[in-house]
């Protein structure tokens, strides 16, 4: 699996706050079955202020330390950017740290303010794909407008933003609204990646090898390597740039086939 979103590199937001726990928390994704992951440091200006250029080296120094440990794991660099004005002046600057490419676009993770949709989210996508960005929303499950009516993130979805789900919400460990919304979103076929957005091994551990299996039980196992390591290998430039959404028609008949009683 390719996870497109983790906390890992240490010392640079609530994430991995020693090496050793930024090593112990790559050592469990890497035996969870992940084999790549783009590290996601919080971009916040003003609570964690990241950019591109002042990551490299915390970065370049972390993939040096788990080389000397042998993991099984490849690592890149992006981040997880938070909607705010100060952000898009990073994006006018070439500072956004982003994951990968898709269709030709800078794929940079949008963090929206969990209460609610701001109105200006909208013109600042535009400002973003207009300067070759494109938004991967992330988490929109544990947004409350979106938990309130998952329809309320379709105008970003028709903008032309991906959006990308957190593992611990699709298998039920982040509360039955999370869960609801985040299956809503993948039966409405909009979902493009879930992700592990792992923090540490206490709370918030990798769980991308559960949340592939509550997946291919609900959707089949074609939809389930879609969002955990196609699309995202498609992103990081492992594998073809090429569409392949999860189909809802295809989802819902396998739901009902692997429902009990069917």
């Amino acid at each position: 699996m390719i996870d497109l979103h983790c906390h890992y590199l240490p010392f640079v937001d609530d994430g991995a706050d020693s090496l050793p726990a930024a090593i112990a928390l790559a050592t469990a994704s890497a035996y969870d079955g992940v084999r790549h992951a783009v590290l996601t440091p919080h971009v916040f200006p003003g609570q964690w202020d990241n950019t591109k250029s002042s990551l490299a080296a915390g970065f370049v120094a972390f993939r040096a330390a788990l080389k000397t440990s042998n993991l099984p794991l490849e690592v890149s660099l992006g981040g997880e950017v938070r909607l705010l004005p100060e952000s898009l002046e990073l994006a006018e600057r070439d500072e956004l740290p982003t994951l990968g490419i898709w269709e030709g676009q800078r794929v940079v993770l949008l963090e929206l303010p969990d209460a609610h949709i701001p109105a200006g989210a909208y013109n600042a996508v535009a400002f973003l794909m207009a300067r070759g960005y494109r938004p991967m929303i992330a988490h929109p499950e544990r947004n409350k407008d979106v938990m309130r009516d998952p329809r309320r993130i379709m105008p970003l979805v028709q903008q032309g933003c991906l959006l990308q789900l957190t593992a611990a919400s699709v298998t039920g460990q982040f509360g039955a609204p999370a869960l609801k919304t985040s299956l809503a979103l993948l039966d409405a076929g909009v979902v493009t990646a879930v992700a592990s957005d792992a923090h540490n091994l206490t709370h918030r551990p990798p769980r991308m090898s559960m949340a592939r299996e509550v997946l291919a039980v609900r959707y089949g196992v074609d939809a389930a390597m879609t969002l955990t390591e196609f699309n995202p290998g498609r992103i990081i430039g492992m594998l073809p740039d090429e569409p392949r959404p999860v189909d809802p028609q295809a989802a819902t008949a396998t739901a009902t086939a692997t429902a009990p009683g069917a």
